[in-house]
Parts: C-alpha cells; sequence; structure tokens
C-alpha cells in the first residue's frame, strides 16, 4: 500500500481554461439583474457579491492545488530525491510557490475592490469596479499559464509511478543493463515487465509482488547503471541510485558471467565496487545470472579472483547464487535467502530500538496452575457412556473403525466407495440394500406411496359430503336470484336518472335539439294526390316550373312587374297583403297581453335584461382575434428635436412649388387658431410645423 495518493491529484487547467471556469461559475451561481432604481445599498452589495464569490473560486482553485502536490520537505526522502532527479526540486517549489503567491495577489485585489465599492454612488460605478476587479484577477492568473502547465506534467508523471512503500518489506534488483534483472522479477512475481536483448529496455522503477512466509513482499525492478561517475549519470540511472540509497531493502546484484549483456565481467565487478557504499548495512546477494550459457567452472582464475574480491563488501557477508532464469534453476533458492535475511535483519533491528519490548508489555501470560481442590466437571451422560463402555470390554476392541482407515484398507480414495445407505434407520434392517426401482425424472416410486392414504382419502370424501349438505342449507340460489332481480331494479332506476340528467342538459341550450324539418314531396306525387281527388293539377306544375327559375331571373320579373302594376288592382291587392302580414306579426306579439302598451313596456324591460348579458360576452380563446400591429402607446406623442426637420422642410417645398391638376401652384394650407398650419384634404403637406 503507498504512503502517498498521486494518482488522487486533481487535472490542473489551463491558465486561460481556469479563468472562463471561475468567471462562468461567477455567473452562473450570482444574481445577473440589477436596475438603477434600486437602493445604492442593494447595487453594491449586487457587485461586491460577485467580486467575493469570483475570489473565493479562484482560492479553492488554487488551494486545491497547493494541498494536493506532495511537500518536497514533508515527505519520505526516497520519494522527495525521486522528485529532484525527475521533476527538479527548485523548478517544482518555484511552481507551487508562484501560485501561492498569486492566490495571495487575488486575495488582495478582491479586498481592495470591495473597499472601493463601498464608496461608490452609482451602478455604473459599482460595474466599473467589478469589470475591473475580476479583469486584475484574469490577469494575475493568465501569469500562471507556465507554471499550470508544468505542474500538469509533473501530476501525470506522479500518477504513472509505480506505489511503493518505503517501509516495507522489499527486494531490489540491479546491476548492468541487459543482465536479467527482468526476467528474474517476472519468475519470482506477477509482475509482466517488458524483456528485450537490448540494454536499457527498463527506463523506469517497476514493481512486483510475492508472498512468502505468509508475508507480502515488494519487488522493485530497477534500470540499469554504467559505471562512470555520480555526476555523470541521466535521470533513468539516478532512479536506481535512488531506490538503493533510501529504501531499507535486501539488494540482489546481477552479474552476467557469459557477458551476453555487452559489458565484460570486470566492468560490471568495477560496477559493484563503486556503488558498494550503498549497500551499507543491508543484506547482499550477488546473483551469478546465465550460467546456462557458461558455468562458474569455466570461468578464468582472473574472473575467479575479480568475484572473490567481491566477498567483503558487506558487513553481515555476500551470497553467492548461481541462477538461469532461462532454466529457472537457482531462483527459488535465491529469492527464499534474500527474504529470510531481511526478515532477520527486521528482527534484529527491532530488538535494538526496543520494540520487541513494547510488544511483550501488551501480552499477559498466566503461569498460574489450577487448584488442586477443584476437580474436574464430567456431565453425567459422558460419565454413563464411558463406564458402558468399560463394561463391554476392552477399549481397543470397541473401537469403531473409521471410513478413512476402511478406505486404505479396500484400496484408498478413487477405488472405494463410501457406503451411503450403512446408517440407514428403516423398519426392517433387511431392506437397506433392496434395489429401488427407478421411474422418469430421477424419482422412484416410494416418493409416491403414503401408507395411510386410504384414511386421508375417507377423510376427504367426509369432509367433502359435508360442505355439500351445509351449501344445501344457505339457499344460495334463492338468494343469488333475489340479488339479480334488485340489481335489474336498479339498473333501470339509473338509466332512468341518467336520462334525465341528458334532457335537462340539453334543454339549457336548444342548440343542441335537432331541427325538425318537413319533408319536401315531388311534384309528380302531388299532381297524383290532386287527380285522385278529383282536382286540377296543372297549377301545380306551372308553379314548380316557376320555382326553378334563377334568382336573378325572378328578381327581375318581380321589378317589372311593380314597374308595370302601379295603380292596377292587383297592386293594392298586394299592398293589402303585406298590411295583414303586418298586423298579425303584431298581433302574435300582443298574444296574452291586455294592450299594445303594456307589450311595448314588456319588450323595453326585455332589452334592459339582455343588455347585462351583452357587455358579460368577452373575447375568448375562439373568438377571431386581428392583432394591432401599431399600438398607440408607441406610436404617440412628440417627436424629438432635431430627428427630422430637414425632411420636414423638403416637403413644404415640394408642396409649394409643385404644380397643382390646373397648372397653378398649390396654396399652403391655412392656419388653424393656434397659427400652425392644419391638415385638410387636398394639401400636400405631411408634417405640421410651428413656423408659419
Amino acid at each position: 500500500m503507498s504512503l502517498y495518493k498521486f494518482k488522487e491529484i486533481q487535472t490542473i487547467p489551463p491558465a486561460k481554461q481556469l479563468v472562463d471556469i471561475c468567471l462562468s461559475k461567477t455567473n452562473r451561481k450570482t444574481p445577473t439583474i440589477v436596475h438603477p432604481g434600486f437602493k445604492i445599498t442593494r447595487i453594491r452589495n449586487f457587485y461586491m457579491r460577485k467580486v467575493k464569490f469570483c475570489q473565493t473560486m479562484y482560492g479553492e482553485k488554487f488551494g486545491k492545488i497547493l494541498e494536493d502536490f506532495p511537500k518536497i520537505d514533508d515527505i519520505h526522502p526516497f520519494y522527495a530525491d525521486l522528485c529532484n532527479v525527475l521533476y527538479d526540486r527548485d523548478h517544482y517549489k518555484l511552481a507551487l510557490g508562484q501560485v501561492n503567491a498569486t492566490k495571495k495577489i487575488v486575495d488582495v485585489i478582491a479586498k481592495d475592490y470591495v473597499k472601493m465599492m463601498k464608496f461608490a454612488d452609482s451602478l455604473y460605478k459599482c460595474k466599473m469596479l467589478k469589470r475591473a476587479a475580476l479583469g486584475r484577477m484574469a490577469t494575475s492568473v493568465k501569469k500562471l499559464a507556465g507554471s499550470l502547465s508544468y505542474l500538469e506534467e509533473v501530476r501525470q508523471h506522479l500518477g504513472r509511478l509505480p506505489s511503493i512503500n518505503p517501509a516495507t518489506r522489499t527486494l531490489i534488483l540491479t546491476g548492468y543493463p541487459n543482465v536479467g534483472k527482468s526476467s528474474f522479477m517476472n519468475i519470482v512475481t506477477n509482475a509482466d515487465v517488458d524483456v528485450q536483448p537490448y540494454a536499457f529496455t527498463t527506463k523506469s522503477l517497476f514493481i512486483g509482488h510475492l508472498d512468502y512466509n505468509y508475508v507480502r513482499w515488494q519487488v522493485i525492478d530497477t534500470p540499469g547503471i554504467l559505471d562512470h561517475p555520480l555526476e555523470d549519470r541521466n535521470t533513468i540511472e539516478m532512479t536506481a541510485i535512488t531506490a538503493l540509497a533510501h529504501l531499507p531493502a535486501a539488494v540482489l546484484f546481477f552479474i552476467d558471467v557469459s557477458e551476453m549483456c555487452g559489458y565484460p565481467l570486470p566492468q560490471q565487478v568495477a560496477l559493484f565496487h563503486s556503488i558498494q557504499p550503498l549497500f551499507r548495512n543491508r543484506p547482499l546477494l550477488i546473483i551469478l545470472n546465465k550460467t546456462d550459457l557458461r558455468k562458474i567452472s569455466e570461468l578464468s582464475p582472473e574472473e575467479k579472483a575479480l568475484l572473490d574480491s567481491m566477498k567483503g563488501a558487506s558487513d553481515a557477508g555476500v551470497h553467492f547464487f548461481e541462477t538461469s532464469c532461462a532454466t529457472k534453476d537457482g531462483v527459488d533458492a535465491a529469492r527464499s535467502k534474500a527474504c529470510d535475511l531481511l526478515l532477520e535483519k527486521r528482527v534484529e533491528q527491532k530488538v535494538k530500538q526496543g520494540k520487541a519490548d513494547t510488544l511483550r508489555n501488551r501480552l499477559h501470560i498466566v503461569g498460574k496452575a489450577p487448584p488442586q481442590t477443584r476437580p474436574p466437571c464430567i456431565p453425567e451422560s459422558i460419565r454413563k457412556a464411558k463406564e458402558d463402555d468399560e463394561a463391554m470390554g476392552d477399549d481397543e476392541d470397541a473401537k469403531e473403525q473409521l471410513e478413512r482407515d476402511r478406505m486404505e484398507e479396500l484400496g484408498g480414495a478413487g477405488v472405494y466407495s463410501v457406503d451411503m445407505w450403512k446408517r440407514a434407520q428403516l423398519t426392517d434392517p433387511s431392506w437397506k440394500y433392496d434395489v429401488v426401482p427407478e421411474i422418469m425424472d430421477g424419482h422412484n416410486v416410494y416418493d409416491f406411496v403414503d401408507p395411510d392414504i386410504d384414511r386421508k382419502l375417507a377423510e376427504l370424501e367426509r369432509e367433502e359430503e359435508l360442505l355439500m349438505k351445509e351449501a344445501a342449507l344457505r339457499d344460495d340460489d334463492e338468494v343469488l336470484n333475489e340479488f339479480s332481480k334488485t340489481q335489474g331494479v336498479l339498473d333501470e332506476l339509473h338509466s332512468r336518472i341518467r336520462q334525465r340528467r341528458l334532457e335537462n342538459k340539453l334543454k339549457l341550450s336548444r342548440n343542441g335539439l335537432p331541427t325538425l324539418r318537413k319533408k319536401k314531396k315531388k311534384s309528380e306525387e302531388v299532381e297524383k294526390q290532386l287527380e285522385a281527388q278529383g282536382m286540377d293539377a296543372t297549377k301545380v306544375r306551372g308553379r314548380s316550373a316557376s320555382k326553378k327559375k334563377t334568382r336573378a331571373s325572378s328578381l327581375l320579373g318581380k321589378r317589372k312587374r311593380e314597374a308595370t302594376a302601379e295603380g292596377t288592382p292587383e297592386a293594392a291587392g298586394r299592398t293589402a297583403s303585406a298590411a295583414r302580414a303586418a298586423s298579425a306579426r303584431s298581433a302574435s306579439r300582443l298574444k296574452g297581453l291586455p294592450s299594445e302598451e303594456m307589450a311595448q313596456m314588456i319588450e323595453k324591460k326585455r332589452r334592459k335584461k339582455m343588455r347585462h348579458w351583452e357587455m358579460q360576452g368577452k373575447k375568448g380563446e375562439a373568438d377571431r382575434h386581428i392583432p394591432d400591429l401599431k399600438p398607440k402607446h408607441l406610436y404617440s406623442g412628440k417627436r424629438g428635436i432635431g430627428k427630422t426637420t430637414a425632411a420636414k422642410d423638403t416637403v413644404r417645398l415640394m408642396a409649394a412649388t409643385a404644380p397643382s391638376r390646373h397648372g397653378k401652384p398649390h396654396s399652403p394650407p391655412p392656419r388653424d387658431r393656434g397659427g400652425r398650419r392644419s391638415f385638410r384634404a387636398g394639401h400636400l403637406l405631411l408634417f405640421p410645423s410651428k413656423e408659419g
């Protein structure tokens, strides 16, 4: 488990995007409507709130950056030096310092402008101060573009670092490039490190885990190291040096005895002696790898002497192991030895530091023997069973044979089959091994057999007979018949009620009633009916023919008849007929009334009553509406001075000089009582003017 959660550092947006985020959130989270008519205190609070909220947003963003990123001086020395190697300690601290300084600058800007807003006396001044404050904040944040981009790259790289716990049990693999470190790690752990036949395949620290002696161990595969001065080593090599310098671990130094890595054995031994100070107070194992290509016995005396010179490198001694990652020879032995040495070293350190004593103090060991006066408590049932066993004979003879012993006697596992019916409790023990016939779906006949089936069937029939008698006594049929009759009466009553409601509803509006029309008869039917009665039917045919004439022709004939029949007896008859019709209408109006005066009074009351309902008839959703495209409140009032003066003069000049239809120029329009020209028909002047 890692000490630091570098993967949880939040993404750092670019400076411009950070400004957009803060300003947009300020606009969304604060009120947006203000009017000049508001009280000045309300206007000040409106804009002060925006400035303070924007300051809070910048402060939260910068505070989160400063909180998430590790502080070089407070973290473990291994991670501190690793950050120095990978990111340059000075550049890293400078970037975080600039973020902290910008955070303070934003706070000062907000404080100053809020103080000035308290003395603003108009909405415009408050708005300008707010714009200036947000603008200065954005300018200071945009100056952090380089630092924020650098910190984002550092965040991405920190997230890709392996989770290394400096305090846990660790094995470090080191040596020249391409000597078999990654292959060894892939064998002893579940890691999958890339292995290639060229140098510097591993360019960073890789971590794997293994379980040994019921505890978890971490194995670190370091990049290859070359034999040159410390100041000449690059970043890849310095990561391995950092791990060796700060992690309390067992070191496995790999040497390629076959020299297939491209580096001769003297150079590898020289590298061991150059970094030997890093192995102090650590268990050290020298892994002589690739022995499948070249045996140790095949080495020359000079090369063996070089290997012997490495034995005095550590106070605890150096352990040599011959391994081959291709054949996996010696790999497990080297791993076990390294783990045992490190475990002994850690226990020894804890004893020296007194940590073992603190652990011993937490334990309480009771060494008091039980009193002799207290006899053992044996339950009565157990004592009785024990006495019965003793009465039956020797314990060894009465001892029951276990199934395990019986299995060993009869051929062992896979040959012996357990007797499942051995302890079956049946009425007759001879039934245990009877063959039971099987039927479909794995069920046998016994599953469907019930010894009390006859008794249960008799009880069921008796219960059914009692239920039938009880139903006969309750007269359910009569009750159902009475209920159906009552239900029919209720349905008829409800139907009548619904019909009456519908009739009342239709009476409220007679428009719902259909208009009865007389059925039209054809002229042939009327002629036959008249002839059957002995009457002349020729007039009927003539009348039907006149009805078929067009409206225009009938109107024309009517007008001709009226023009030619003036003063004739027929015209007088028609006039008398019209008078009779008018008197008939007045008679219908007077029906049921004593006099004409009473009829007029009733008509007056009717009209007065209808006036109220006519006033209630307002425009609704279904009424046709023609919108007013030129509302009066937008097009009425005085014109502004200087807007159309030139246009008025031009129109007046044209009106005065343009000839009329008679060849004469227009006369100026007459003046009204106020001395202004009035608008009258025949004048071309469009705009009235104050000038005479």
